[in-house]
């Protein structure tokens, strides 16, 4: 069959074109794809010198119906990819729709005079294309969608004077008529206003002010789904741009949103009663399996987690899916279902299209039409396309159904428990809306049966309950929790096991965020994860907003401690693994922490700098000193940071370089408050850690931050034995590699040096005996698994008395700052036998697993007298050995 017969035989539309206007067919045949923005050029240069409103209806449809002819043309020989067409379908709308906007403007203008603000700035209209239009992939022959707006209040400045929504709505009707009327020519584009605010009966166009208070008073669900697409594609781009920004808070939510689910699936639900009475499978668009489920696979994501995710704002459904497999929202698998899928059911919808440029999304029936649809899509016979059809509609609904949990469920009578009972008859439920009432009813026998399988019932029902009872207002959450199983069962067994996470889930509800995806619960990040993901959850936001910051940061962390309890309470990390996993959130904290406000204060002050002593200009470098479990890489759940801020600044000129100088010294005084201030200051959504910086030089009567100079003068003049074993400790958190190596060196010197035994083991057993007295338990019938003779304290008295004592022949000894490798160094070394090294490990290890566990019940670190006894005596033995 000759090119031009399959052509026609697949259009005939575009045989009928080149019938009226043969010229065109050369203008096909040389046809090159557009330059980006070259298509809405021609048009402008074509339409804008046009004399007359007659010259204007025929010339647009002429252009309408030659490029047309060109894009059917191209697609149907295989010239254009998908992606061609798409887009130069809508490059054809965006130039029509904005060169007749441009002409009607101009001829009202001529007439009322131009629009301008009060202020007198002029105004022009800003044309928001939706739906596949705004998303830049439009069909072949479709409706457009436009919203109409312009900037403010206002009136013409012309002798027949209007007020500006007067003029604007006047310019709406004129272009709506130049587009959709109906001439000899044909229509360029049936134009459908609606979706605009207060929809038919609201006003042709409105200023952004009053678009603004709309969405915020009035806007529905829905309309924040039609707004994902949302695009100025006309008129005033730049202004465009500001409306576009202001109404983002009403489409990507600030928290994930749980009942965008529910929202977009009633949606499809009642398309899916009118896609039945069309046939299942014979609607492209609208059926089981079809276009509109791959868009709402996507967009139910970009409506929950877009607020915090700038990367699933997009408009186009193509990006979006890959911006969802970057984000793991998406498997590999489903991504390569959903893509091919959209590609083939697109291809199709414009083949149907292109039979005769009419809106249509129904196979066709006849076995001719069929033929030539099949035939168009590159299948011998319409079997072959139909088995292919079938194979992507399927894959797609099943991802669809998993989505959206569709699977009907078979409603549960309310069980009589009497802790549900009394939350049905509670003041609480009264004032839920219907829908957070539906939701409610539909969670809680799904609850109790979930509470009943494990092993104390009442504990996990109270403790859900509670949590249950703060987010019902936000109904969101109890909507994820009835329509996805897995996370109910993972918030139940995780919120039994453990008070700590109950009480955090209760506290952050948005942390039942980390539910729905067990693959990511249960594996905590490594360090250089940790630090990527945060930098990226910063780089999202606002680096001016030191509060959202702030919050950013808190949600981070409670995020990432609850992935780590979850780990540890299914016995999926081992105890010193956990501790890796706290520090390790904690240290990239400290990191972004320091960042931002580093960011934040020498763009106002330039950064610290000083001359040295051959006079050359040197930046001052700045380092955060972990101490205690920090340092030691031993955080628990709770845990304050022990730290110091430490800077090398020195010489001459000693201050910072920006347009507001400050003394070095003053400079980073204020850093490391505003540290301080940015990890302890409680937020809505809590505080990040509680600090404690006494282990710097002079306690608490000393400067916040010292100059390592300083510091070394302190540490081999000043300090006391135990501010050395505190030392032991001490490692760099964050900081330069010139201070990084020079604390290295200075902790060396000083824990290295030669020390008279009997003096330190004196003052070590004094130490621990004021301790014992002042902090130990009173009550003998109990055990303090830290404090208390043979606790976790007394084996790190232990090893740390011992590289004291004999770090001036072993150095090595000091080159690790936790407790573990402190004693197989020991071993090493031999100053301590393996039986005795390995005793002591053991010991350490099970007590804090211990500590740990009773943490994640919020208890104190406190057992029974007799429990632990071999370990008590194993230590205590160890103690009088070494220490007497």
């Amino acid at each position: 069959m000759p090119v031009s017969d399959a052509i026609f035989s697949a259009s005939p539309y575009l045989q009928h074109q080149l019938a009226r206007h043969p010229e065109w067919q050369a203008y096909l045949e040389t046809s090159q794809p557009y330059a980006n923005g070259e298509l809405v050029q021609n048009i402008a240069a074509e339409v804008v010198a046009l004399p007359d409103y007659d010259s204007v209806l025929r010339t647009v449809r002429i252009i309408r119906n030659r490029e047309m002819v060109r894009i059917a043309y191209r697609d149907l020989l295989g010239k254009a990819e998908l992606a061609e067409t798409l887009q130069t379908t809508s490059d054809l709308a965006d130039g029509l729709v904005d060169a007749a906007y441009r002409w009607c403007y101009a001829e009202l203008t001529a007439k009322h005079g131009i629009p301008r603000s009060r202020s007198g700035e002029p105004q022009q209209m800003v044309i928001i294309g939706m739906g596949k239009l705004g998303g830049q992939e439009l069909n072949f022959s479709s409706d457009i969608d436009l919203i109409f707006a312009f900037p403010e209040a206002g009136a013409t400045d012309g002798k027949r004077d209007l007020d500006n929504q007067t003029f604007f709505t006047r310019v709406g009707q004129r272009l709506i008529g130049v587009l959709g009327q109906t001439t000899a020519d044909g229509i360029v584009y049936r134009v459908d206003m609606r979706l605009r605010p207060f929809g038919e009966v609201g006003a042709l166009a409105l200023s952004f002010d009053a678009m603004e208070h709309y969405y915020e008073t009035h806007g529905r669900e829905w309309e924040r789904y039609a707004l994902i697409k949302a695009r100025v594609m006309a008129g005033d781009k730049h202004n465009g741009a500001e409306l576009m920004a202001r109404l983002r808070p009403f489409v990507f939510r600030r928290y994930l949103d749980y009942g965008a689910i529910e929202q977009l699936r009633d949606m499809k639900a009642m398309i899916n009663r009118e896609a039945e009475r069309r046939g299942k499978y014979l609607d492209v668009k609208l059926g089981t399996g079809g276009i509109r489920e791959i868009e709402f696979t996507a967009q139910v994501f970009q409506l929950m987690r877009g607020g915090r995710i700038p990367e699933l704002r997009g408009r186009s459904l193509l990006p979006t899916l890959d911006a969802l497999l970057a984000q793991q929202l998406l498997s590999a698998e489903e991504f390569a279902v959903l893509q091919p899928a959209y590609h083939f059911l697109r291809r199709t919808e414009n083949r149907l299209q292109m039979w005769n440029d009419e809106q249509t999304h129904s196979l066709p029936t006849t076995p001719e039409r069929q033929a030539c649809l099949a035939s168009s899509m590159g299948f011998a016979d319409w079997v072959s396309f139909e088995v292919e059809l079938n194979r992507h509609q399927r894959a797609v609904s099943q991802i669809f159904q998993r989505v959206f949990a569709l699977e009907t469920q078979e409603s549960q009578p309310m069980p009589e428990h009497p802790a549900i009972q009394a939350l049905l008859h509670s003041r609480l439920y009264n004032t839920l809306t219907d829908t957070g009432r539906s939701r409610l009813n539909r969670l809680l026998p799904a609850l109790l049966d979930a509470c009943n399988a494990l092993a104390d019932p009442e504990q996990a029902l109270e403790r859900c309950l509670r949590i249950v009872q703060k987010i019902a207002p936000r109904s969101g959450y109890i909507a994820m929790l009835a329509d996805h199983p897995n996370a109910l069962e993972q918030f139940v067994r995780l919120v039994s096991d453990s008070l700590w996470i109950t009480s955090q889930l209760t506290d952050h509800p948005i942390l039942l965020d980390q539910l729905l995806d067990s693959r990511q619960l249960y594996t905590p990040l490594d360090r250089e994860q940790l630090g990527a993901a945060l930098h990226l959850e910063l780089e999202r936001i606002d680096q001016g907003d030191t509060e959202q910051v702030m919050e950013r940061l808190r949600q981070f962390k409670q995020a990432q401690v609850l992935r780590v309890a979850a780990a540890d309470i299914t016995g999926v990390l081992p105890l010193m693994k956990v501790s890796d996993q706290l520090t390790w959130i904690a240290e990239a904290v400290l990191e972004e922490t320091q960042r931002h406000v580093w960011e934040t204060m020498t763009a106002q002050t330039g950064v610290p700098c000083y001359q040295d002593e051959v006079g050359e200009t040197q930046q001052a470098g700045f380092a955060i000193i972990a101490y205690g479990k920090l340092g030691g890489l031993e955080l628990g759940y709770g845990s304050d940071l022990d730290i110091i801020f430490l800077h090398d600044s020195h010489g001459t000129a000693q201050q910072t370089n920006g347009k507001k100088t400050l003394e070095n010294a003053v400079f980073y005084a204020r850093f490391a408050q505003k540290i301080i201030h940015t990890l302890t200051t409680f937020t809505p959504a809590g505080r990040l850690y509680e600090t404690d910086t006494r282990l710097r030089p002079s306690g608490a009567s000393g400067l916040l931050v010292s100059s390592l100079n300083a510091f070394r003068t302190y540490q081999q003049e000043k300090a006391w034995v135990w501010e050395h074993q505190a030392l032991l400790r001490a490692r760099v958190i964050t900081g330069t590699e010139r201070l990084r190596a020079q604390f290295g060196q200075v902790r060396h010197e000083i824990l290295c040096q030669p020390r008279d035994r009997a003096e330190l083991r004196k003052q070590v057993i004094a130490m621990r005996q004021k301790m014992w007295e002042s902090m130990a338990s009173k009550d003998s019938s109990v055990f303090n698994l830290k404090k208390d003779p043979g606790g976790v304290t007394d084996i790190e008295f232990i090893v740390q008395f011992l590289i004291l004592a004999h770090a001036h022949e072993h150095p090595e000894l000091v080159r690790w700052s936790d407790n573990i490798r402190q004693l197989e160094s020991l071993q090493v070394a031999g100053i301590l036998p393996a039986d005795t090294a390995g005793m002591l490990a053991d010991a350490y290890r099970t007590l804090r697993d211990r500590i740990h566990e009773l943490a994640l019940q919020e208890q104190d670190a406190v057992v029974e007298a007799g429990q632990f006894v071999r370990e008590r005596e194993a230590v205590r033995a160890a103690w009088v050995t070494y220490l007497g």
